[in-house]
């Protein structure tokens, strides 16, 4: 079998999994939530999997690298990321209905991962992608990027929690989400500091300077600064709860678009719409 086909079912159970979640979050059946924790195990065991494939498929074809250099390879990462972190999250604090903001992420993920315009063949790596800084860079990154879909979900959560309707009821307790969402920034942050460092060294190696002020490199200090925000607005001025919510939304569109929408601009990223 093949990564991409494993990989496609991987999007199915994502699905699933994301649906089933919905559905016993709005209709109140455990059944529905337990089904999801199983299909969204179920699905990290074939993410994983197809990633591993993928890498061995590259050897075979004589490329050599890890599936990590070309849009499709991060869409498929990124859902991973998500999916692993949010099963640590069900476990240790035992709450099922946060599937139902966390799982569509990781779907929609892997679903534009499947659209016919995003390439899906292993390619031969660019000369600057070239080192041992690929791995490093990317898993810090991806797993930044993951810890605030998450506290973009969380905050959805929030948002709706404080509605008071009879959706809202069923989530949990207002501080707990108030507080794994600054957890999940915090995460979130870290990584992606580590991951705009790496960054640097590795474009140092590769061009020649630690910063260019490329398109990405400028999104990427912009999204952590709205980040670096957040957490100083929490530890200084104690804000939480609604205002906390609403950076952390803002702050994942500048994720997105620190992702997606500078690979329509110029600059040395421009690798990243392949």
């Amino acid at each position: 079998m093949s990564s991409s086909l494993l990989l496609s079912i991987t999007t199915f159970l994502y699905g699933a999994a994301a649906c089933a979640y919905i559905g016993g979050w709005i209709f109140k059946k455990n059944y529905l939530t337990h089904s999801g924790t199983y299909v969204t195990i179920a699905a990290i065991v074939l993410n994983t999997t197809g990633i591993i494939l993928r890498w061995i498929e590259s050897y075979e074809m004589g490329i050599g690298h890890a599936p990590l250099s070309n849009l499709y390879e991060s869409l498929v990462f990124f859902s991973w990321t998500i999916a692993v972190i949010y099963i640590n999250i069900e476990y240790r604090y035992k709450n099922k209905s946060i599937g139902a903001f966390a799982l569509p992420l990781a779907f929609l993920s892997l679903a534009y991962a499947s659209l016919p315009t995003v390439n899906e063949n292993i390619q031969p790596l660019i000369p600057a992608l070239k080192s041992n800084w690929l791995i490093a860079h990317v898993f810090t990154c991806f797993l930044g990027y993951a810890g605030f879909a998450l506290a973009f979900g969380l905050s959805i959560m929030f948002l709706i929690k404080i509605k008071d309707n009879k959706f809202g009821q069923i989530l949990p307790d207002q501080r707990m989400i108030d507080e794994l969402t600054y957890q999940m920034i915090m995460f979130g942050f870290l990584f992606l500091t580590a991951g705009i460092i790496t960054g640097a060294v590795w474009a140092n190696s590769a061009w020649g300077a630690y910063w260019s002020w490329d398109p990405k490199e400028t999104w990427s200090l912009i999204t952590w600064f709205i980040y670096a925000t957040v957490i100083h607005a929490r530890l200084m001025r104690g804000w939480s709860g609604k205002k906390i919510a609403w950076i952390s939304i803002l702050g994942f569109f500048a994720v997105l678009f620190t992702y997606f929408g500078v690979n329509l601009l110029p600059g040395l990223h421009s690798y990243g719409q392949s």
